[in-house]
């Protein structure tokens, strides 16, 4: 449980930045394959800079502007020629364009005298020339100016600067003969385009001229414009016109009224005819005389009775007045129905008179219309023709005006002095340059493809454990280099480490595991082994790897008997456990290989063994096989109180790695943590200051100590196997 939270801490630390010490340990560490890749690209570069043959450039400077007149021309002013972007380039097109190379070509025959130099005598096709001369050709801008240079490279410096000149002229000559050609035939188009029209304005003459007689149609000398336009008839019918809206209006008018009228009562009626009927003065009159009568009627009758011969004779007048009045306004709206009619016939009578006048005019307008469109259509093609006569004129004379050259040569091409291909200092220089990127690069790329362990924050990234010891690369064995190897400080740091990682002092069975074959697990193991015994504990170290023993090799010991006896009941304890030289140290090799050792390790009897030896000693180590080989380690790291999993610097992925990692944990096995194996300290300066620094300091301290020896004796040195004992011994 605590393994787990440890890796699973561990895993949560971030992906550290690389640093620039980073590129240089690639760099240091790969420099193998930079200086052969920079070495190959320099001796490539250099052989094929000697092979190559001389070639000289020469140079010929041009000035190109746009067509211009040394006058204006015709009727016109010269234009401003505005500032085109795209001019120079177009121009380097046409330079280098078949038009321009071509006559070049034939003018040297280059097709022949480059057939032995190209193709070993074997005839060139004019495009294969082409594709040469193209290839040699370099059209660009000279600096800062509007100028064009026009460069070739050629072997033979003269035949270069002949080709440069040539290239100009035939240039120069191919702009002036454009220039040409576009004139002469932009003037016979428009002299062809006049004759065409000028045919169709005779035909057109004609025509007209035989209409105007056939139809009899008169024009005025001024104007040309038609009489009938001006014509009585016209005049007449507008005149009509006239008439004919006035009669409609009055007729409309009245009859609206009349309408009005009728709808109206009689009383109404009295009030309404004077407001249309104006003059009218009889029935104002009768109605003027009514309203006395009834006046005086009504006075009467407040007087006297209904019987009253003046009553009688009031209301006698006032029926006669009253009937007058009737009498009138039936004669006033007789009189307006019979004005209502006449006006209706007058406008009958105009609307038919103007149809008349509008059918005649229609058809002194249709007589003529056909005329007056083909001599509108003659009047539009003269002017084309004389559009057309005075633009041909135009160019006929600007043909002859002097054009001012818009190709003018400054600098002729001249044979160059020494030859700039190959450029050797350049191209030396270029292939030390790019060899040393590529080099680089590929180290790169070679290191990206690369997944084994290179750093120790790669394993704790990966793995989720953490480093418990970093070794150095070709360790001996201590057992007899003895205490004071230069290599025992990287096992004393690991000894610590472990003495400190575990969590319950009475662990004391320790397997060192590892996931491929070869990653140093052995060696790991036993000289480990030999620091824990040379620090004063009782250690017993067990070759439990049954498919391939190789602890006893170290030892020089007899691998006749040992652990596979000790399981069998072949043999007791002490009759395969054998010493060494170290007395601390006891060794058990691992026995007579049996055809399985599957059930061996698996045993109540190992079970029961390790309880034994735990008891026994203060440490017990054993050596397995590759975990991910057989399920040797896995069995022992389950049985053991700690394991601790052996990667070899650079040299299986990290994924077998960290798949041996999970065999450990699978199978309930209590992972101490990880160690580096066979470390180029002096190469990687990564773990220079892990580790090697403590190479540098024990070797001055012996050097100190063998000069303090000779004066004061045999004293204790700091970091020696007793110092180391005391200290332990007072912490544990």
């Amino acid at each position: 449980m605590e393994a787990t939270k440890s890796s699973s801490s561990s895993s949560a630390t971030p992906a550290s930045q690389a640093h620039f010490l980073d590129y240089w340990r690639i760099i240091r560490i790969r420099k193998t394959v930079i200086i052969a890749v920079w070495l190959l690209v320099v001796l490539t570069t250099v052989a094929v800079t000697l092979v190559l043959k001389p070639a000289y450039r020469s140079t010929v400077v041009i000035s190109v502007d746009k067509d211009t007149k040394d006058v204006d021309p015709l009727l016109r002013q010269q234009v401003q020629q505005s500032f085109d972007p795209y001019f120079l380039a177009t121009e380097f097109e046409k330079i280098q364009s078949k038009a321009v190379l071509y006559p070049v070509i034939e003018k040297f025959n280059l097709q022949k005298k480059w057939a032995a130099r190209y193709s070993d005598n074997q005839d060139l096709t004019e495009q294969d020339t082409f594709n040469i001369l193209l290839r040699n050709l370099d059209v660009r801008q000279s600096r800062n100016t509007s100028l064009i240079e026009i460069r070739v490279l050629d072997e033979d410096k003269n035949e270069a600067a002949d080709l440069a000149n040539a290239i100009a002229d035939s240039y120069k000559g191919l702009r002036s003969k454009n220039r040409e050609d576009m004139s002469k035939k932009g003037i016979d188009v428009l002299n062809d385009e006049l004759g065409k029209q000028t045919v169709v304005v005779s035909n057109l003459q004609a025509r007209v001229d035989d209409m105007r007689v056939t139809l009899g149609i008169a024009e005025s000398a001024d104007t040309s414009m038609p009489t009938y336009q001006a014509s009585l008839e016209r005049e007449k019918l507008s005149t009509l016109a006239n008439q004919l809206e006035m009669a409609k209006g009055e007729y409309v008018f009245y009859n609206t009224k009349l309408v009005e009228l009728k709808k109206l009562d009689r009383q109404s009626l009295r009030k309404a005819v004077l407001t249309v009927v104006v003059g009218e003065q009889i029935l104002p009159d009768r109605l003027n005389e009514l309203s006395a009568v009834e006046q005086k009627l009504a006075q009467l009758k407040q007087d006297y009775g209904p019987d009253n011969p003046d009553v009688k004779r009031a209301e006698a007048w006032r029926l006669q007045v009253e009937k007058q009045v009737e009498d009138r306004l039936d004669g006033i709206l007789t009189g307006l129905s019979d004005n209502v009619k006449a006006l209706k016939a007058r406008v009958d009578a105009l609307e038919q008179e103007v149809t008349e006048g509008r059918n005649i005019v229609a058809a002194e307008a249709s007589k003529a219309r056909q005329y007056y469109e083909t001599k509108r259509d003659l009047e539009t093609q003269q002017k084309i023709r004389d559009a057309l006569m005075l633009r041909a004129r135009q160019e006929q004379v600007d043909a002859k005006i002097p054009t001012t050259s818009s190709v003018e040569v400054l600098d002729k091409a001249e044979p160059g002095l020494r030859p700039v291909r190959p450029n050797i200092p350049l191209n030396v220089a270029l292939g030390i340059v790019v060899g040393l990127v590529m080099g680089v690069g590929l180290a790169f790329f070679i290191e990206y493809l690369d997944t084994s362990v290179k750093t120790i924050d790669d394993v704790e990234r990966a793995l989720g454990a953490a480093v418990i010891g970093v070794i150095p690369q070709n360790v001996g064995l201590l057992i007899n280099e003895g205490p004071d190897s230069p290599h025992a400080e990287a096992y004393r740091v690991l000894r610590t480490n472990v003495l400190f990682a575990r969590k319950d002092p009475n662990e004391n069975t320790i397997t060192v595991v590892s996931g491929g074959a070869g990653e140093g697990k052995s060696t790991t193991i036993f000289n480990l082994a030999t620091v824990f015994a040379q620090n004063g504990q009782r250690v017993l170290l067990i070759d439990s790897d049954l498919r391939r023993p190789s602890l006893h090799k170290f030892l020089n010991l007899s691998n006749a008997t040992g652990l596979t006896n000790y399981l069998l009941k072949q043999s007791t304890l002490e009759e395969v456990i054998q010493t060494t030289k170290l007395p601390t140290l006891d060794f058990l090799p691992s026995g007579k290989l049996p055809s399985s050792s599957l059930g061996l390790l698996n045993s109540a009897r190992m079970q029961e063994f390790i309880k034994d030896v735990k008891a026994r000693y203060d440490f017990v180590f054993f050596d397995s096989p590759p975990i991910m080989g057989v399920s040797d380690a896995s069995i022992l790291a389950s049985e053991v109180d700690l394991a601790v999993l052996v990667v070899q610097y650079r040299k299986y992925p990290q994924a077998i790695n960290l798949r041996a990692k999970q065999m450990v944990e699978k199978v309930g096995g209590n992972l101490l943590g990880v160690v580096l194996n066979n470390i180029n300290i002096s190469q990687d300066s990564y773990y220079y200051y892990y580790s090697g620094y403590y190479y540098d300091y024990y070797s001055r301290s012996d050097k100190d100590d063998s000069e303090k020896g000779k004066s004061n004796g045999a004293a204790v040195r700091p970091g020696s196997v007793a110092s180391n004992v005391g200290e332990l011994k007072g912490k544990y």
